[in-house]
């Protein structure tokens, strides 16, 4: 057969061709996108810096919080990274790609990706923010996981031989699991789940299934019911509710210049109508019990973020997290197109992306048009704790985050396309090793020259 690529690369990559057919479109893509062109990286002449794109990512942000994003930014190079993600986001779009797009996470690094509770209260595996998500080649995510290894490596004091291992080992997990998720039919896809069991079965040592052991037992506890006691206590005003403590000025109730959380009738009752039937009937037997603002992250340090604390007429908790949406960092440089509503974006990316989802995630809007998604507060959630890491707690981490991020891409039916353009060898792995070392002394260089702007005052920054 005679395949021919078409300028519109999305009218190419279509699902109801054969997978043997899919696989060999991907395969001729090499040729004018060859696969050690993703080795090279080299800055834009016109490439921004540090202090244009934190001004352009501190617009319309909280100011008073801003210093804090900023002082969270300066631990490391990895928190930089973390960030500031949309100089990434401005680089991927100078560098080769394969044309092939789907739903994407758009800020995949180890920090994004890590344990929760599906709604039927099983440990799965996956990543585990959406804020940026759109539709972007896939290549992009994967860069992004591979830097993010380099640096934390060099945040551990791990040598270059390391770094290039780490990178390796995400490459070859992704390729490989590419290669077995692409023989699955679309339910079978669908379906696909990375749960506690699994990641147990498939431990290569006695040592790395306790180490996975002692991660399930940690999420296993981060529930709601264990973090109440912590952030709230008993209301004096009403004896049978609870209010958050406040914690100023990373949860507080001083709202002032800011609605949002002023108008939770109006903020609730838009949430409630992007929930199914079901799930709102289920919200209905909540009463909201109290509200804070809430600083979360690095890179959403100095977005409208809030908690909201409900409970049922026996007192029994549920907390919602409310967060702010902008356009993803991905619109800025690239030809993805902004979303009419980007809680919606949020949610519906999250959905596509994710093996299962919050149950109570929702999108609202304020008086002043500002969107807003919603979702549960640390629902087991639990991503990897560098400060206790070494590196073969990193390598084991690695090989899951690649293993995520295939069964994530692959959900969206373009798995032949891609394992395709991969093949069965090394080529790839091999590029992004020489890729995510030079990207992660990007990151530093970049690094180095956000702690001039603050050495020198032109960045306010606070712990």
């Amino acid at each position: 057969m005679d395949l021919k690529l078409t300028s519109d690369m999305d009218d190419a990559f279509r699902e109801t061709l054969p997978r043997s057919t899919r696989r060999l479109i991907g395969k001729r893509i090499r040729d004018q996108a060859p696969r050690s062109d993703h080795a090279t990286w080299k800055p834009a002449g016109n490439r921004p810096n540090v202090c244009e794109l934190l001004i352009e990512s501190n617009k319309d942000r909280l100011p008073h919080l801003v210093p804090i994003r900023h002082g969270r930014m300066r631990a490391s190079p990895l928190a930089f990274f973390r960030g500031l993600a949309l100089a990434m986001s401005y680089d991927l779009t100078n560098t080769p790609n394969s044309g092939i797009q789907l739903p994407i996470c758009g800020d995949c690094h180890l920090q994004n990706l890590g344990w929760f509770a599906t709604p039927e209260r099983n440990l799965v595996f996956d990543i585990i923010d959406f804020d940026e998500t759109a539709s972007g080649f896939w290549e992009w995510d994967l860069k992004r996981l591979v830097v993010s290894f380099v640096l934390a490596a060099r945040e551990l004091g791990l040598g270059h031989s390391h770094q290039q291992e780490l990178v390796h080992q995400v490459a070859r997990a992704y390729r490989e699991r590419i290669a077995i998720f692409e023989q699955y039919d679309p339910l079978q896809m669908w379906y696909q789940r990375i749960d506690a069991a699994e990641v147990l079965a498939q431990a290569k040592s006695p040592v790395s299934r306790t180490r996975t052991e002692r991660s399930i037992v940690a999420a296993k506890s981060r529930t709601i019911e264990a973090l109440l006691p912590k952030i709230t206590q008993a209301d004096e005003s009403r004896p049978d509710r609870r209010r958050f403590v406040e914690q100023p000025p990373l949860l507080t109730r001083d709202i002032a210049g800011e609605s949002f959380l002023a108008e939770t009738e109006l903020l609730l009752r838009s949430y409630q109508a992007s929930l199914s039937n079901d799930r709102a009937e289920l919200f209905q037997r909540y009463r909201l019990s109290d509200m804070a603002l809430k600083v979360v992250g690095v890179g959403s340090v100095g977005l409208r973020c809030g908690v909201l604390l409900f409970e049922d007429s026996d007192n029994a908790p549920l907390v919602l997290q409310i967060k702010e949406a902008r356009p993803s960092i991905l619109v800025a440089y690239s030809a993805v197109e902004k979303t009419c509503h980007e809680g919606y974006r949020v949610i519906h990316g999250q959905r596509l992306v994710q093996a299962a989802s919050d149950m109570f995630l929702g999108w609202t809007t304020d008086s002043k048009g500002t969107h807003y998604y919603l979702r549960q507060l640390r629902d087991m959630k639990l991503t990897i704790d560098l400060l206790h890491s070494d590196v073969e707690s990193l390598l084991d981490y690695g090989q899951l985050c690649g293993w995520a991020l295939a069964r994530a891409h692959a959900k969206s039916g373009k798995a032949s396309y891609i394992s395709g353009y991969l093949g069965s060898g090394e080529q790839m792995d091999t590029a992004l090793r020489s890729f995510g070392v030079a990207y992660a002394d990007q990151v530093e260089a970049d690094f180095q020259k956000f702690l001039n702007f603050i050495r020198i005052g032109v960045i306010a920054t606070s712990l």
